[in-house]
């Protein structure tokens, strides 16, 4: 009985807000108001008929489908699996699998289109991957110079990755990066080109030297440091990502049947902004750390 009452407020509340703001506007027309007033009486209404469609939505909602039970919050650390040919597969590999596709399909895209037929003078789409890489390229090179067009394109791989992941989030999908073995993955990767390059750089006797200077008493505690570097970049990512999804999945619980909009504007910040964030944190600590392999 409440939703029903509710909802038939909403509905004057809208239609209120609809007729205030027309007569509003017809009175500015008018000239009956200043500049800075008709700004703030236009607004007034329109709040009045967002406020009443919003509670139009949330009462709405569970009329039709029904009363929600009792909020919940079910979470794993660990990623559940699935059956895939007879073989036990992570949720994480597989949505690992759906963000490398949509990213394969979206350079394809790229390819067949914007640079079939690449121009000398960029514009349009050309113009803005070109700028794109030779951001990233110059950011890799002032980062770490010298380590050639390979880490850049490295790094381009690994940031669209870690995005797109973060974004299966908008589809109520559990981001591959809220699992530790998918970030330790890609820490164990900046572990690896550390110490490549670091030997390409002064060879396997360099390398090991450097991690005695500028005393051998210091290698032990150098080693452990470099051991250290995968753990701590795996963590901090992980942690990062899966605080995000915690805090939209309470957001929807708390809500209830009145998490209509909010979450969504909320999720632009935890879904976008924050993991190009985190991105940037991770690219830009690996390669730091490759630069201070091969200085």
């Amino acid at each position: 009985m409440l939703d029903w009452i509710l909802l038939g407020v909403s509905v004057l509340l809208v239609i209120s807000g609809y007729f205030w703001r027309k007569n509003t506007t017809s009175k500015i027309d008018s000239n009956e108001a200043g500049k800075k007033q008709g700004k703030l009486l236009r607004l007034m209404p329109v709040v009045l008929i967002v406020l009443g469609g919003y509670l139009f939505l949330t009462r709405l909602l569970p009329i039709i489908f029904g009363p929600e039970g009792a909020p919940t919050l079910e979470f794993s650390l660990m990623p559940e699996r699935v059956q895939v040919l007879g073989f036990s597969l992570s949720y994480t590999i597989i949505y690992t699998w759906i963000a490398m596709v949509l990213l394969i399909a979206g350079a394809l895209i790229i390819r067949l289109t914007a640079f079939r037929r690449p121009k000398d003078t960029p514009g349009g789409a050309q113009n803005v991957i070109e700028l794109i890489v030779e951001t990233i390229s110059n950011y890799t090179d002032a980062q770490a110079h010298g380590t050639g067009e390979f880490l850049c394109s490295y790094i381009l791989s690994i940031g669209a990755l870690l995005v797109m992941s973060a974004f299966l989030e908008l589809f109520r999908l559990r981001p591959p990066t809220s699992d530790i073995t998918m970030t330790f993955s890609l820490a164990f990767m900046t572990f690896l080109l550390i110490n490549i390059y670091g030997i390409k750089k002064k060879g396997f006797f360099g390398r090991i030297k450097s991690l005695a200077s500028p005393t051998p008493i210091v290698f032990p505690f150098r080693i452990i440091s470099d051991l250290a570097i995968p753990v701590s970049m795996a963590c901090r990512l992980f942690g990062n990502m899966l605080g995000g999804m915690i805090v939209i999945d309470l957001l929807y619980m708390a809500l209830g049947s009145n998490a209509v909009g909010i979450p969504s504007v909320l999720g632009l910040y935890f879904n976008a902004f924050h993991p190009l964030i985190q991105t940037f944190i991770f690219v830009t600590l690996t390669l730091t750390f490759i630069n201070e392999a091969i200085e």
